[in-house]
C-alpha cells in the first residue's frame, strides 16, 4: 500500500554517504544512493525536480551553514538529512554541539518540506568502527528523539546487519559500494511508503575469506592509499570537500531519460547532475 503516490521535488543533504561515494559512473563522476531514489521518483512523477547538496567531508556545523538554509528554502516535497558521523570520528568530538546543530537542522527543515527523513547510518563491522561504536550509538538515539518530537521518518540502516558485511564497503573501507547504494535507495523508498521492489535487508551469499597474506597486502594499501591521507587531513585540518561544490545545487527537473541513465549506471544526459569527480 502506498501512502503518498505524489513526491515531485526531492532535495537531499549532508556528506560523501549522500553524495554518492564510492559508487562510481564510467565518466567518473559518483552517483550513490540519492541519484538513485531520485531517478526512480521521476520515472513515475512527470516534471520531478531534484537537487543535491551533499558534499564529501562536511561537518554537521557545516552541513547547518551550508546546506539546511538553502534546502528548506526549496519546500521539496521530501528532504533528507544525513549528517553528524563525520563528527563522530573524529578524535575529539563534542557530542553536546552535535546534537545540538542536529536539533537546529531539523527544527529548520521540518516545517518546510512535506516530509523530512532522517537515517541511522549504516556502520562497517571492524576494530576501528568499535572503537567510534558508542559516539554512533549516542547519534542514532538522539536521531530517534529527533524523528518522534518532530514528525521526520527514520530509515535504520545501521540495524541491518547485511550492511555491516565489508562486502558492502569500497577499499577505502569509508564509503560504501554500488550495491551498498543500491539497498539504501530501496531502504528509503519502500520507508517513503512506495512499493518493494525487492528485500534490501537480504543477507549475501557465504563469503570466500581470502588467505593471510592477501589479506594484509589489502591493509597495506588501505593504510597507503586511504588511512595515510585520511589522517594528514585530521592533522592539518583539511577536507577532502574544501572547495567543492555541491554536484546538483539547484532544485531543477530531473528528466526521465536522465533518470534512466542514473539507474543503468550510464553517463547522464543533459539537464542531470554535473559531473563530480574524486
Amino acid at each position: 500500500m502506498e501512502m503518498n503516490a505524489n513526491y515531485t521535488s526531492f532535495v537531499a543533504v549532508g556528506d560523501s554517504f549522500t553524495e554518492g561515494m564510492s559508487d562510481v559512473l564510467p565518466d567518473g563522476s559518483y552517483r550513490g544512493w540519492a541519484d538513485l531514489l531520485a531517478a526512480r521518483l521521476a520515472a513515475r512523477t512527470p516534471g520531478f525536480a531534484y537537487a543535491n547538496l551533499a558534499v564529501r567531508g562536511k561537518l554537521i556545523g557545516q552541513i547547518v551553514e551550508e546546506q539546511v538554509g538553502a534546502a528548506a528554502a526549496m519546500r521539496a516535497d521530501v528532504v533528507t538529512l544525513v549528517g553528524g558521523l563525520n563528527d563522530t570520528l573524529r578524535p575529539k568530538c563534542d557530542m553536546g554541539r552535535v546534537r545540538g546543530l542536529l536539533d537546529q537542522a531539523v527544527e529548520t527543515l521540518a516545517p518546510s518540506c512535506g516530509t523530512l527523513v532522517l537515517m541511522r547510518s549504516p556502520g562497517r563491522s571492524g576494530p576501528v568502527q568499535q572503537r567510534f561504536r558508542p559516539r554512533m550509538e549516542e547519534l542514532f538515539a538522539h536521531i530517534d528523539t529527533l524523528a518522534a518530537r518532530h514528525g521526520a521518518l527514520v530509515v535504520d540502516l545501521y540495524g541491518a546487519e547485511v550492511l555491516a558485511d565489508q562486502r558492502m564497503w569500497d577499499v577505502d573501507r569509508l564509503h560504501l559500494t554500488a550495491e551498498g547504494h543500491r539497498r539504501v535507495a530501496e531502504a528509503v523508498w519502500q520507508t517513503l511508503g512506495l512499493e518493494a521492489e525487492d528485500d534490501w535487508r537480504a543477507g549475501l551469499p557465504p563469503a570466500v575469506l581470502p588467505g593471510w597474506g592477501v589479506r594484509r597486502i589489502a591493509d597495506l594499501r588501505f593504510a597507503r592509499q586511504h588511512l595515510g591521507p585520511w589522517i594528514g587531513r585530521r592533522l592539518t585540518g583539511r577536507s577532502s570537500g574544501d572547495g567543492r561544490p555541491a554536484k546538483r545545487p539547484e532544485l531543477a527537473p530531473y528528466e526521465a531519460a536522465a533518470a534512466a541513465a542514473e539507474r543503468d549506471g550510464s553517463r547522464p544526459g543533459p539537464g542531470a547532475a554535473p559531473s563530480d569527480r574524486s
